[in-house]
């Protein structure tokens, strides 16, 4: 991996619940991330995917500092910029940008694209003279595919994916080093999904981006991440390379995960192995003991109950090196890959019987 320009250590973001109107007293906490750790390198796009409620949204305001962790460190070259306030944290996020989901509730529907793109120049003058501003947001527009004529129209005068295309040229404006995309594609149609994606792809190779990616849609994190990090109820169960974690998956979540990726080949789709996992993601606020995923994994015995599987290379896959050799949080991970909880192995259809010959009629 080449050299990390973020390192996040142990984090954990929990929210209190209170009883009382005029007495208020905590009763608990939703315990929406619990000890996430990962880096991420110079260049690289980190993918991180897991169903709704699992915290990735969370992770992804946290990094740029829009909510404050309960505990650990987010490190932008070697300094935690957890600790930060004024303007030391003013010039961090100079250098770390996102791009939120939801292109309709991003914009302010009373500002032009002008002054959208152009809002960051106001925030940091020393980037762009005033006199510059104007040239430089249409620069951007043309860099994002839009038109630069548009700069005095408004967000409702544009389509969905050209307000993402808006999002992402704002977040370029200052020239950051990372991005942070939380889910931009998922409000999008399907085609304009791909537009955007292949977008994201140029940009990095033209500015020198490290991304972190969060979508929930495996197959578009797999199109653009060089590493994939999955989570479930809070914390990363699985983390490693794309074909590491698509092609040789250890974790029986990530496993499931992938067998519910629709295939377009009606043979493969014959043949392979569906996991449907039985019962509910428990509450983040009362979480299982010991390996959150036990209430719903074929492998759980009473060690998943009893200790937390920490997120390492199972001593089994450690040498010799092959694709099962990244960090996994099972206790079980060298097991059989795939052992569907009901054996839902889709049965070769029956061959045609044969038409019964017609009655001889003597």
């Amino acid at each position: 991996m080449p050299e990390a320009v973020l390192e996040v250590t142990d984090l954990v973001k929990h929210y209190p619940l209170t009883r009382g109107i005029l007495f208020k007293r905590q009763i608990g906490a939703v315990q929406a991330v619990d000890g996430v750790s990962f880096a991420l390198g110079a260049g690289e796009t980190l993918g991180i995917v897991g169903e709704s409620g699992c915290g990735k949204s969370t992770v992804a305001r946290m990094l740029v500092n829009l909510e404050r962790p309960t505990a650990g460190a987010i490190r932008y070259k070697g300094e935690d910029i957890t600790k930060l306030s004024g303007r030391a944290l003013k010039s961090v996020r100079r250098n770390i940008q996102m791009v939120f989901q939801d292109p309709y509730t991003s914009l302010n529907p009373r500002m032009t694209v002008g002054d959208i793109i152009g809002e960051p120049y106001e925030i940091h003058p020393e980037v762009a003279p005033k006199g510059d501003r104007r040239r430089k947001v249409q620069e951007l527009l043309d860099v994002v595919g839009l038109n630069p004529e548009y700069i005095n129209r408004y967000p409702h005068q544009f389509s969905g994916g050209q307000r993402q295309r808006i999002g992402i040229a704002r977040g370029l404006a200052l020239r950051p080093e990372i991005i942070v995309a939380d889910e931009p594609v998922s409000a999008l149609d399907v085609s304009v999904q791909a537009q955007v994606v292949n977008l994201l792809d140029r940009l990095q190779a033209e500015f020198s981006l490290s991304y972190v990616f969060i979508a929930h849609d495996l197959s578009i994190v797999r199109h653009i991440s060089d590493r994939v990090g999955v989570m479930y109820l809070g914390k990363i169960v699985e983390i490693g390379t794309d074909t590491q974690i698509y092609d040789h998956p250890t974790h029986p979540y990530t496993q499931a995960l992938l067998s519910a990726v629709p295939v377009p080949d009606p043979e493969a789709r014959l043949h392979r192995e569906r996991i449907i996992l039985t019962g509910d993601v428990p509450s983040p606020a009362h979480p299982p003991s010991g390996c959150r995923f036990r209430t719903r994994c074929w492998k759980a015995q009473q060690l998943c109950t009893d200790v937390v599987p920490p997120l390492h290379v199972p001593p089994e896959f450690r040498l010799p090196i092959t694709p099962l050799s990244h960090p996994s949080a099972c206790h079980f991970a060298a097991e059989k890959q795939v052992v569907p909880p009901q054996g839902e192995l889709a049965p070769p259809p029956p061959p045609p019987e044969a038409p019964e010959a017609p009655p001889k009629f003597l």
